[in-house]
């Protein structure tokens, strides 16, 4: 009898194992027990009773507003005539705030450069990057967001507690074990409890780095000149001010744009300027001999005979 308790003990461990995985994606954040079983005596005979385990204290996750556990992430765009001055000064930033680069990527295929990386600072730091990386070149765009992860961080600290109660169990039921069916069945048992640890322990490091460093996305274009911060005129005078000044300089740059065009493809201009020369040449050379060609012959007197 003991020997087929232990066995029906074990099989049914095996399948609210089972049924605990399958539903541990549905399982309620608040939930900081899970069914296990007991080695327990009554009246001096040995069985195995089943029964619902309570949450250890050290499961329950302290909630309070300085345990909450928040993702902090920021897009920015950086512009600047000096691209390498620029690079240089966003890595001194980083390095100055105990940060690093997660990835870069330079393009270098066109005619201005342009990089992007993924920067990573301590949370803590993640305020002081924000306001001082436009010391690194001029700030385009800056966008900030925080997200609040705290419920499922704990939740799944809470579960990997109740998990690693679990195993400690199952260790102990498999000592006790003499059975082959017994043993394999526990073992089995403990190797999915293991692997639920282990997925349980990757994601909450993973929790931890992305809590523990913001993440900042930055992208760097080199350009000719620094796009111009404009404010909103007040009064007629100035406003009309404005609107010549920017005509001006838009005048300035539509001009050098088609300068640099026009010395971007001087060669094939001079190659059609040769051709037009020689087109013209050729039709003048053609128009006169059609003229001569047309004109009626003359006699020895210079005049001209009229045909009979």
């Amino acid at each position: 009898m003991k020997r087929m308790g232990l066995r029906v003990a074990a099989l049914l461990l095996a399948a609210a194992l089972l049924l605990s995985g399958c539903g541990a994606s549905a399982m309620p954040s608040n939930q900081a027990a899970e069914d296990s079983w007991s080695y327990a005596t009554s009246d001096g005979a040995e069985s195995w009773g089943y029964y619902e385990a309570e949450a250890p204290a050290e499961a329950v996750p302290d909630r309070a507003p300085g345990n909450v556990k928040m993702i902090y992430t920021a897009d920015v765009e950086l512009e600047s005539v000096d691209f390498d001055a620029a690079a240089n000064a966003l890595a001194a930033l980083t390095a100055e705030l105990g940060g690093w680069y997660e990835s870069s990527q330079l393009n270098n295929r066109s005619r201005y450069r342009s990089a992007s990386y993924t920067v990573r600072v301590p949370a803590e730091q993640f305020s002081g990057f924000c306001a001082r990386v436009g010391e690194a070149a001029a700030l385009r765009s800056l966008s900030r967001s925080a997200e609040d992860v705290s419920e499922r961080y704990y939740d799944q600290e809470a579960r990997l507690s109740t998990q690693r109660t679990k195993l400690e169990r199952l260790q102990a039921l498999l000592e006790r074990a003499e059975a082959m069916e017994d043993i394999i069945a526990l073992e089995s048992a403990i190797a999915e409890t293991e692997l639920v640890i282990e997925n349980l322990t990757g994601s909450l490091r993973h929790y931890d780095s992305l809590v523990g460093y913001a993440t900042v996305r930055v992208r760097l274009q080199e350009v000719s000149r620094e796009t111009e911060t404009e404010t909103a005129p007040i009064g007629f005078g100035a406003r009309l001010a404005d609107a010549l000044r920017s005509g001006a300089t838009g005048f300035v740059s539509g001009l050098e744009d088609v300068l640099v065009a026009l010395a971007g493809v001087w060669a094939g201009l001079l190659c059609l300027a040769l051709l037009a020369v020689a087109a013209v040449l050729l039709l003048r050379r053609h128009g006169k001999k059609h003229s001569a060609a047309q004109q009626p012959p003359t006699d020895a007197d210079g005049n001209g005979k009229q045909a009979k």
